[in-house]
C-alpha cells in the first residue's frame, strides 16, 4: 500500500472503562496507532420533516435513531406515540432517545408509562427506581429494584444498588453481606472490592476499607484511576500522607502520559484533606451505573452505555468522569456538537479537564472549526511547555490535513520536549516520519522508521511503511521484504499490508507471486483504487490484459487521489505498459 494510505484521521477516543478498570490508561493522545471503536463521520442534521402517519414518524424516528440524531428521533417518536401510547416497543425508542439527549422529566414520563404497560420492563424499571434514589424513597427504590429481572449486567447492578441502599438506611452490615455474595462471581470481585472499600470508608471502618483499597491497587497492577482516586483520598484523610504520595506516583510513573494526580501529589504539600470520592449512598448508586457504563462502552454497547451513563449523570450532577465518558461516547458516534458539551461540563479545576481539552480539538476539528482547535493546542502547548501531547495532537490535526510541512515543525517541537525516548514514543516518530516522507524529507523520515522499530521492533504499521516506501524507492529491496513478510505475520489480513507484499515482489520481477497477493489484497480492500491499480499492473505482466485494463479502469472510477495517479492510469489504458528493468534487490 502508498504509505499516505497510514496515516488516518487522529483521533482522541480512548476506552474510558480505564477510569474504573483499567490499570494502564493510555491518554496520551493516539498517533497512529489504531483505536477502537473508530469514530464515526460527523452527523449533518436536519430539522425533522412533519410526517402525518403514526407509522411514518416511528420510521422516521427509527432512521434518525440509526444516525444518532436522537433530536430528531425524539421528535418523531413523540408524534407516533400521541396516536399509540401503549406501544411498548416505541415507548422503549422514544425513552432511548430522550435520555440520550439528557431530556431527563421527559424521559422519566415515559419510563412511568413503559412499566404501566409491561410492570416489570428493565429500563422503564431502571429509570424509576434511579429516581427514586434521587428522591430518597428507598423503599420506592427498593421496590423498583426487585422487581427487575436478574439477567444480564443486572446480575452486577441489582446487588450493588441493593447495597446502597443498605447504605442508605443505615446498614451497613447488610450492604457488606449483600457485596461479599458476588465473591461467588469471580468476574466481579474488583467491582465487590471497589464498592466495599467506599462502604467502609463510609462508614468509618478503617482497617476493612484499608484492606479492600488495597486489594483493588494490588490487584490492576498500581490501580486504576477511580480505584487510585478512592484509596489516595482515603490515606490523606488518615494522615497517610507518606503512602498517599508513593501511590500518586507509581500510578504516574506507571501511566506517564496522564496527569490525573499532579493536583493530588500538590496538595500533600499543604495540609488540606480532600473530600471521600463517594461522599454517601447516592454518590454509591452513581458510581454503580458509571461502572456499569464504561463496562457497556469497552464493549462498543454505545447506547447502552450511554443510558447508563445519563443515570449516574442524574444521580450524581457534575460528575467529571461521567461528562468524561458521555462527550467519548458522543465522539465515538460521530457528534462532535454534543461532544464539545459534554466535555465542556467537566470542571475546568477537575483532574480530568487536560483531557477533556484535547479532545476538544478533535471535535473542533471534526467540526471544520479547525483554526479554533490550532489556537487551543498551541495554547496549551505554551501553558505546560514540560509536556508535549499538545504538540503531538497538533502534529497529528495538521497531518490530517495534508499539511505536511505544519505537522512536521508541529513533531520536532513536541519530540524535543520528550527527554528520554521510551518504547511508547514509536507512534510519535511514526506520525513525524509520515509528514517527512509526504513532504518529501526522505532521509529524516527513514530514520524516524528506523528510530521507532529500535524502540518498538514488532510494529506491524512502521514495518510496512518503511517497506513499501524502499520498494516504492527501489532500494532495500530484499530488507524490504522481510519487513513486509513480517508485517503480514503481525496482520495477516490486512489488505493494505499483503498489498506492500504483492508490490515489493512486483518491484523484484516476481510477477506471479505478486498477482497471487494482490489478488488476495483486492479480496480485502475492494475499494481502494491503489492496490486495484497494483494489481491491474502485475495482470498486465502476466499476460492478463483484458483483466488488467478492468482493474486499471476500476482503479480511476475509485477517484485515486494521490498527484499525477489519473493520468498515469489513463495512459497505462491507453498504451498498456512497457518492458521494465526488474530492480536487483539492494539497487
Amino acid at each position: 500500500m502508498h504509505p499516505g494510505r497510514l496515516a488516518p484521521r487522529p483521533t482522541a477516543i480512548v476506552a474510558l472503562a480505564a477510569l474504573w478498570l483499567a490499570a494502564c490508561p493510555q491518554n496520551e493522545p493516539p498517533q497512529v496507532a489504531q483505536a477502537t471503536p473508530e469514530p464515526l463521520p460527523a452527523l449533518v442534521k436536519a430539522e425533522p420533516v412533519e410526517i402525518d402517519s403514526p407509522l411514518g414518524s416511528f420510521l422516521a424516528g427509527r432512521l434518525a435513531r440509526r444516525d444518532n440524531d436522537m433530536d430528531a428521533a425524539a421528535k418523531y417518536f413523540s408524534r407516533a406515540l400521541a396516536e399509540d401510547p401503549e406501544n411498548l416497543d416505541l415507548l422503549r425508542q422514544a425513552f432511548l432517545a430522550t435520555n440520550a439527549e439528557g431530556r431527563e422529566a421527559e424521559a422519566l414520563a415515559i419510563a412511568r408509562r413503559m412499566v404501566d404497560v409491561r410492570p416489570k420492563d428493565s429500563i422503564g424499571g431502571v429509570a424509576l427506581m434511579v429516581n427514586a434514589i434521587k428522591r430518597g424513597d428507598t423503599a420506592a427504590a427498593r421496590s423498583r429494584l426487585e422487581a427487575l429481572p436478574k439477567d444480564g449486567y443486572n446480575r452486577l447492578l441489582v446487588p450493588l444498588l441493593q447495597a446502597w441502599l443498605l447504605v442508605a438506611d443505615g446498614d451497613t452490615p447488610g450492604a457488606i453481606a449483600i457485596l461479599d455474595k458476588l465473591a461467588e462471581s469471580e468476574g466481579f470481585a474488583v467491582f465487590r472490592q471497589y464498592h466495599s472499600a467506599l462502604v467502609h470508608d463510609i462508614a468509618g471502618d478503617a482497617d476493612e476499607a484499608d484492606a479492600a483499597y488495597g486489594f483493588i491497587v494490588a490487584s490492576e497492577s498500581g490501580g486504576s484511576y477511580r480505584s487510585v482516586a478512592g484509596y489516595g483520598s482515603y490515606l490523606e484523610r488518615a494522615g497517610r500522607i507518606d503512602e498517599a504520595r508513593e501511590l500518586y506516583g507509581t500510578y504516574l510513573e506507571t501511566n506517564p502520559s496522564v496527569i490525573w494526580f499532579e493536583a493530588s501529589l500538590a496538595r500533600l504539600e499543604t495540609g488540606v484533606r480532600p473530600p471521600r470520592t463517594v461522599r454517601d449512598a447516592r454518590d454509591g448508586a452513581a458510581e454503580v451505573l458509571f461502572g456499569i457504563a464504561s463496562a457497556l462502552y469497552q464493549e462498543n454497547a454505545l447506547d447502552a452505555a450511554l443510558l447508563y451513563a445519563r443515570f449516574a449523570g442524574y444521580l450524581r450532577p457534575g460528575f467529571d468522569a461521567v461528562n468524561l465518558l458521555i462527550g467519548d461516547i458522543f465522539e465515538v458516534q460521530g457528534r462532535p456538537e454534543e461532544s464539545i458539551a459534554a466535555y465542556r461540563a467537566v470542571r475546568p479545576d477537575s483532574p480530568l479537564s487536560w483531557s477533556v481539552r484535547l479532545r476538544i480539538a478533535t471535535n473542533l476539528d471534526a467540526l471544520d472549526r479547525t483554526d479554533e482547535a490550532i489556537a487551543d493546542l498551541r495554547e496549551m502547548a505554551d501553558e505546560r511547555p514540560d509536556r508535549s501531547d499538545a504538540l503531538l495532537a497538533l502534529g497529528n490535526l495538521l497531518r490530517s490535513k495534508e499539511r505536511w510541512t505544519d505537522a512536521v515543525a508541529a513533531y520536532d517541537e513536541g519530540l524535543a520536549r520528550i527527554g528520554d525516548r521510551e518504547p511508547r514514543h514509536w507512534r510519535s516518530l511514526y506520525a513525524r516520519g509520515i509528514a517527512l516522507e509526504r513532504s518529501r524529507q526522505w532521509p529524516r523520515a527513514e530514520k524516524d522508521f528506523l528510530d521507532a522499530l529500535e524502540l518498538a521492533p514488532d510494529q506491524p504499521s512502521v514495518l510496512n511503511y518503511l517497506g513499501y516506501s524502499w520498494v516504492d524507492q527501489g532500494i532495500n529491496l530484499d530488507k524490504a521484504l522481510g519487513f513486509i513478510e513480517r508485517a503480514v505475520e503481525l496482520r495477516p489480513e490486512d489488505g493494505y499490508i499483503i498489498d506492500s507484499l504483492g508490490w515489493a515482489l512486483y518491484r523484484m520481477g516476481e510477477f506471479e507471486g505478486a498477482t497471487r497477493q494482490l489478488e488476495r489484497a483486492v479480496e480485502r480492500r475492494p475499494e481502494d483504487p491503489t492496490i486495484n491499480d497494483h494489481l491491474g499492473d502485475a495482470y498486465w505482466r502476466v499476460g492478463r490484459y483484458v483483466e488488467a485494463r478492468y482493474q486499471w479502469h476500476r482503479a480511476l472510477l475509485l477517484e485515486p487521489t494521490e498527484e499525477g495517479a489519473v493520468a498515469t492510469i489513463e495512459a497505462k489504458l491507453r498504451d498498456g505498459l512497457s518492458p521494465i528493468a526488474v530492480a536487483d534487490g539492494e539497487g
